[in-house]
């Protein structure tokens, strides 16, 4: 029996293994979900990969959970899970994107209520859309990808960036018809989970103490890590951490401000503070990503 590996998977990897159209190390399309069968064995996401089925049907696995993908299914893996594909029927048609994790967090900084899809999507990856719906996200896809291939476009990047937030709005408009179209009550780890997240977009920059969090919401700090672990497979510290680390980025990227001026304004004891939590967080410092 062939022993499986267990591997990142990044835009440099499904670059160099299947045969993409895309945009530096930021974004690739592919449009035919047959090419994705060339990473083999189960992978560790490093990046966001959404997929839509125009036909046919394929089978694959996220966190060892079997799921069916069929026409005008969708697909939103975020990073963090194990992905493994299955089998492809042969008449299985589709297109997908994976964007980075830079790339997605310039992304979602912008967009409202980031909770929703971020929850569904950590429990529901495969979800289905109205046949217009489906229609009009391949449409939307192509569009991407004709934008994509515009390499003398001086705006292309701003331009494909604005187009998938549209697209993610779309997507989250449609978690939010299905979730009230199921009527299905959530269970109350879900009710704490999704308390929780919203309370952490509310009020990162102020608090990080899961304990204040375990406060609010009537709980245990004990409680409250087993449950936001149970349902995200993420803590509660590497939730708040996340936010954190995308407003920092955003900070560093689209202002002026000092290293110093940040981290005053989202509460660190000092500018060296930052940094050190910075590049555990990022793998290189403030000053070097800014020059990114």
């Amino acid at each position: 029996m062939r022993k499986l590996q267990l591997n990142d998977l990044t835009i440099p990897i499904v670059k160099k293994a299947c045969e993409v159209v895309s945009m530096d190390d930021d974004l690739v399309f592919v449009d035919d979900l047959n090419k994705l069968t060339a990473l083999m064995g189960p992978h560790k996401m490093q990046c966001l990969a959404l997929a839509i089925c125009a036909q046919g049907n394929a089978q694959y696995t996220v966190d060892t959970i079997r799921y069916d993908l069929q026409p005008n299914h969708i697909l939103i893996i975020p990073a963090g899970p194990i992905f493994n594909s299955g089998e492809f029927s042969s008449d299985c048609k589709g297109i997908a994107i994976l964007l980075s994790k830079d790339f997605t967090n310039e992304i979602i900084m912008g967009i409202h209520e980031l909770s929703s899809l971020i929850l569904f999507s950590r429990t529901n990856p495969n979800f289905v859309l109205k046949e217009e719906e489906g229609r009009e996200m391949l449409q939307h896809l192509s569009l991407i990808e004709k934008k994509m291939r515009q390499t003398g476009h001086r705006y292309r990047k701003d331009a494909v960036r604005s187009m998938i937030t549209t697209m993610i709005y779309n997507a989250s408009d449609a978690i939010y018809r299905v979730q009230e179209a199921t009527n299905t009550k959530k269970t109350r780890a879900e009710a704490i989970f999704t308390k929780f997240i919203k309370m952490v977009e509310q009020n990162f920059k102020k608090e990080r103490r899961v304990s204040w969090y375990g406060e609010q919401l009537g709980i245990t700090p004990k409680y409250l890590s087993e449950t936001v672990r149970n349902v995200s497979k993420r803590t509660p510290n590497q939730w708040i951490d996340k936010y954190i680390t995308l407003e920092l980025r955003v900070q560093l990227k689209n202002t002026t401000k000092s290293v110093k001026e940040i981290a005053q304004e989202l509460n660190f004891p000092n500018q060296s503070f930052l940094g050190k939590f910075f590049k555990e967080q990022v793998g290189v410092s403030p000053s070097q990503y800014r020059k990114r």
